[in-house]
């Protein structure tokens, strides 16, 4: 029988994750009972819509066994691949990403290349992380040794100096000597990262990581015990997004915290929210390596709660403007220190040594500054009440007339909270 399993659920949430278009084979037609339809149903309902229902991924039907619907597979990725237009030269130096590497006990460092472009030929001289050396032997995918290997051929390379890491990008470069130099270096770098303790995103330190412009936002897998559970979950989670910050859900599945989900979290940046669900042991234990952030409720609102303190600290604040006084010129004297100086008398609320002020004359604005001075007979004050005289100097300007009103105003700065 045709049905979803869990670890195509976590493999859609990666690809998803890292940007990569996807092409479904639905295996097993063979199968008494097969139902593509309902599939293809599970499949939209986690985002993957099929062409043939108006969506852009494709669904091939195929059977490993029969051979069934391969040869529509092949020509289905050949024309994704010409739409795409994923295009590579074959006769340049080349690159390719290393799938896997392992340490063989009779050749050495050995790693499973796939070419991307260009074409790699044995002897060529290779980076790839901190490995580098002369490629001794190639082999493709049925263990036969070849001399070269040209764009999309997946080869095994040996002649490498040390194990590199799966995702490694290999380079073929003229100098054996840079090779080295560079390789070295990035040994150094890798040491050093990993002496340095990485700092994933929390709901406790959102707002400074979004403050350094770390994150835009907030990344979340959740893990749920029910299917109901999990799609209010989904639904509490969307709605709290706002212009400033999204809620992104990498991935949702029913079932406890695993390894792959802490991977994901990892690689993703993402915070765990499990609810009525606990860690496997392996998970929390890597969890608490990678310094990921799992997150476990028992009732939604709790969530919501954590989701909205976190995302309201990210809001800018409300900057509301509030007039706290006025001033009438009544006098200015000119003094050599300070220029002119305008004799007060305020007729409303307060004027304040650190206020800011406009000044007006005959209802238009003039000019918007602060006060450079405040003055009570001969004294300098912070603050004068209605009622009283004062001086007053307006920084960076001189050009005071009796009869203008001086407005004090200050700005408020007041927390948003979501809607």
């Amino acid at each position: 029988m045709c049905w979803v399993m869990p670890q195509t659920e976590e493999a859609i949430a990666h690809a998803k994750a890292a940007g990569v278009p996807i092409v479904v084979a639905i295996n097993k037609i063979d199968l008494p009972g097969a139902n593509t339809q309902r599939v293809m149903q599970q499949f939209s309902t986690l985002g993957i819509l099929p062409a043939t229902w108006g969506g852009e991924t494709e669904f091939v039907e195929v059977s490993a066994i029969t051979q069934q619907g391969i040869p529509d597979l092949i020509e289905t990725l050949a024309l994704q691949a010409e739409i795409l237009e994923l295009k590579a030269n074959p006769n340049k130096a080349a690159r390719g990403a290393i799938i896997e590497a392992e340490l063989d006990s009779g050749r050495g460092p050995v790693a499973t290349v796939l070419v991307k472009e260009g074409t790699l030929r044995v002897g060529d001289i290779v980076l790839c992380g901190k490995a580098y050396g002369r490629v001794r032997s190639l082999h493709d995918d049925r263990l036969r040794a070849v001399s070269e290997a040209g764009p999309s051929t997946p080869v095994e390379v040996s002649g490498l100096s040390d194990v590199p890491r799966a995702g490694d990008q290999l380079v073929v470069l003229k100098d054996l000597d840079k090779a080295r130099d560079v390789a070295e270096k990035r040994a150094r770098r890798i040491r050093e990262a990993s002496l340095a303790e990485r700092v994933h995103v929390t709901l406790d330190n959102l707002f400074e990581r979004l403050a350094e412009g770390k994150a835009a936002e907030i990344r979340v897998i959740v893990k749920a015990d029910v299917q109901g559970s999990l799609e209010v979950l989904r639904k509490a989670l969307g709605d709290m997004g706002t212009d400033e910050v999204s809620v992104s859900i990498l991935h949702a599945a029913v079932g406890g915290i695993n390894d792959s989900d802490v991977l994901l979290a990892d690689a993703s940046d993402a915070i765990i929210i499990g609810f009525h669900v606990v860690p496997e042991s392996t998970a929390r234990l890597l969890a608490e390596a990678q310094k990921v952030d799992i997150r476990l409720y028992n009732v939604i609102y709790r969530l919501q709660e954590d989701m909205r303190a976190a995302l309201e600290d990210r809001l800018e604040p409300e900057r509301r403007e509030n007039v706290v006084g006025h001033a009438e010129v009544r006098q200015v004297f000119r003094i050599s220190r300070f220029g002119n100086v305008a004799g007060c008398y305020v007729t409303d609320g307060r004027i304040g040594r650190n206020d800011l002020v406009r000044l007006i004359r005959d209802s238009v604005v003039i000019y918007e500054g602060r006060i450079a001075g405040l003055r009570r007979i001969k004294d300098d004050v912070r603050e004068v009440q209605s009622g009283f005289e004062c001086g007053i100097n307006i920084e960076g300007y001189n050009d005071v007339k009796e009869g203008d009103i001086i407005e004090a105003y200050e700005i408020l700065e007041i927390k948003r909270k979501l809607e």
